[in-house]
């Protein structure tokens, strides 16, 4: 079950035939017809915004039957825009993929006016009044609110509709660009003797190998590659944030990163207070970093190091192959609960998980919600227990997706900070389970494993961010040069990783790797990530200390993440996320780690 060839592709056939079927091509056409006939709807009730001087009883019937068919239509375009999302992150190649990838998003350009006209329509309703006459209200209630306050942030009616007939040729097309150029990167690379041409995701991969002189020629030729194809990426990324700057002013906020924040449902208290304990954290994670370095028996890491295997051999860590690991993630979550369990079962009998690394297939892994309780998965699995724990990762956010069904659109959408809890969550089980069946050896591999991502949601997560609130800050005044991108990057990754990295082999072109910066509608993809590991952590935490009580409020916390902002549902389990204290203890917890991978590298040091 080891092979390449045996790894599962995830099944779409459930929604529709094929890309080419008739079944496909009237699904798509309904689609649209809906569209159109919400923009009818919404002509006929005047959903736009209005100077309402009391709450009528027809604005009461028509907001319930307007927010019905809006509700409607985003879970019939939820499953439609997964269904094609399936074949272009697969297969960038796939030219009728892409093309109806385009033909979809030229016709949410009308989905996206009609929510500007909902959000202004909302705004000037008298919501306490609409909530007590509405039993819909009152169940939206605060999704509604937080379109309030949107309203508060749009432009004109005119300036919008126009915005929204840009984007599909603004930054949507350099966000494309970015993920065709870096899906379809081929990457010449000496193997075995051979010079061969990868696609990145594989040379990447390479970073885990335990050949030193293998990671290094990955290293080269990975930045080699980055380099030929940097100049469109950067004009791709200066494209998006120069767009994102305008549109942000123009809709009143004081900068993206005050509009991120509120998308993330967290204030810049919050975001302060755990930067704050992040950066105490960071000679912390220098320690592992340094002791790393030595148990490879190294001056110094360098960035090519970062992933080196440490500990279990790699005929150890192949025992991870994808039939075991699914095996071990199904009977770990049962220790959890059943729920968690025959959830993990059913994703992999029904193939919701595409698990095959290969050419056009975008790097990385994701989950996306497909339709009711359904998700998909997609992973690039070679065998370690690192793909085990990105596994479970992502079957937590299928297992939020679960948590949501039977709520409307409106009420599931999820922030990324809590985004980011179920997934944090399982991943946790699963490594406390690895943990107490490995024996020495085996425990300092899922140690080194686990200090690895929390190092990297932690301390590159920490530059990552610095490197775009600079580079937003920067595009104020003009375009950026590779040279100087570069030089932002690395900036960010020296002040981050301090004395722990060889600051001479660091990662220029981060900036080029993370597909998140390129996103036109959600800046800071970055912070979100801290808080989910941070808040993962602590909740777990709580978890521990009383199981019973904690199983009773989880699931409806995660079912909860569109109806309350993140202060209110830490609340409920006793976390303030506003002081540093709460954010110290999840570190806390990794400095504990840290403590336990040193000493277990003193003792395999000793033993040589």
């Amino acid at each position: 079950m080891s092979t390449v060839a045996a790894l599962p592709r995830w099944d779409m056939s459930v929604v529709y035939p094929s890309l080419d079927s008739p079944e496909f091509a009237t699904g798509f056409d309904a689609v649209i017809r809906q569209i159109d006939d919400l923009v009818l709807l919404f002509d006929a009730h005047g959903v736009e915004h209005r100077a309402l001087a009391h709450l009528e009883e027809a604005t009461v019937g028509a907001f319930e039957e307007v927010t019905n068919r809006f509700n409607g239509l985003l879970e019939q375009i939820g499953t439609l825009n997964a269904y094609i999302t399936a074949f272009v992150t697969t297969d960038s190649r796939d030219s009728l993929a892409q093309a109806k990838a385009s033909e979809l998003q030229q016709h949410r350009v009308k989905l996206a006016q009609l929510d500007t006209r909902y959000a202004a329509w909302i705004g000037s309703i008298d919501l306490p009044a609409l909530t007590e006459r509405s039993a819909l209200a009152r169940e939206h209630a605060f999704p509604l609110e937080q379109i309030q306050i949107q309203a508060r942030h749009l432009m004109s009616p005119q300036e919008e509709a126009l915005a929204a007939e840009l984007r599909p040729s603004g930054g949507s097309a350099w966000s494309r660009l970015h993920g065709d150029v870096t899906s379809q990167l081929d990457v010449p690379l000496e193997v075995d003797g051979d010079l061969r041409l990868l696609p990145m995701s594989a040379v990447r991969n390479l970073a885990h190998d335990p050949d030193r002189t293998v990671r290094h020629r990955a290293y080269d030729a990975e930045l080699a590659a980055w380099e030929c194809a940097a100049l469109p990426l950067a004009a791709a990324l200066n494209g998006i944030k120069g767009e994102v700057n305008i549109l942000t002013a123009r809709r009143g906020w004081t900068s993206p990163l005050d509009a991120a924040l509120f998308e993330s449902r967290i204030d810049r208290e919050t975001l302060d207070a755990m930067l704050v304990a992040a950066e105490e954290a960071f000679p912390t994670f220098r320690r592992y970093l340094r002791a790393k370095a030595r148990v490879l028996g190294l001056p110094m890491l360098a960035w090519y190091d970062l992933f080196a295997p440490v500990g279990e051999d790699a005929a150890a860590a192949k025992r991870w192959d994808f039939a075991t690991s699914s095996d071990f993630i199904i009977d770990h979550f049962g220790a959890y609960s059943t729920k968690l369990a025959e959830f993990a079962e059913r994703a992999f009998r029904e193939r919701w998980i595409d698990a095959e690394p290969r050419a056009g297939k975008r790097d990385g892994a994701f989950c996306m919600s497909l339709r009711g309780d359904e998700s998909r998965i997609l992973a690039n699995y070679q065998s370690s227990y690192d793909a085990v724990s990105t596994l479970a990762h992502e079957l937590g956010h299928g297992y939020h997706n679960l948590c949501k069904a039977g709520l409307t659109p409106l009420q599931r959408e999820t922030p990324m900070t809590l985004a980011e809890t179920a997934s944090i969550f399982c991943e946790t089980i699963v490594r406390e389970a690895a943990m107490a069946q490995a024996d020495e050896q085996g425990q300092f591999a899922i140690l080194e494993a686990s200090l690895q991502n929390s190092c990297q949601v932690v301390v590159d997560i920490a530059s990552r961010f610095r490197f775009e609130e600079r580079l937003f800050a920067a595009r104020q005044a003009r375009n950026l040069a590779v040279d100087e991108l570069n030089d932002l990057m690395l900036t960010a990754q020296q002040e981050t990783y301090g004395d722990g990295m060889d600051a001479a082999v660091l990662h220029p072109y981060m900036w080029a790797v993370k597909g998140h910066y390129y996103s036109p509608y959600r800046s800071f993809y970055n912070y979100p990530y801290m808080f989910g590991l941070l808040f993962g952590l602590g909740l777990y935490d709580r978890y521990r200390e009383d199981p019973g009580d904690f199983r009773r409020g989880y699931d409806d916390l995660l079912a909860s993440t569109g109806r309350a902002d993140a202060a209110a549902l830490a609340a409920r389990f006793g976390i303030d996320i506003r002081t540093p204290d709460f954010w110290r203890s999840s570190l806390d917890v990794i400095r504990i780690d840290v403590d336990r991978f040193e000493t277990l590298v003193e003792r395999t040091m000793a033993a040589r």
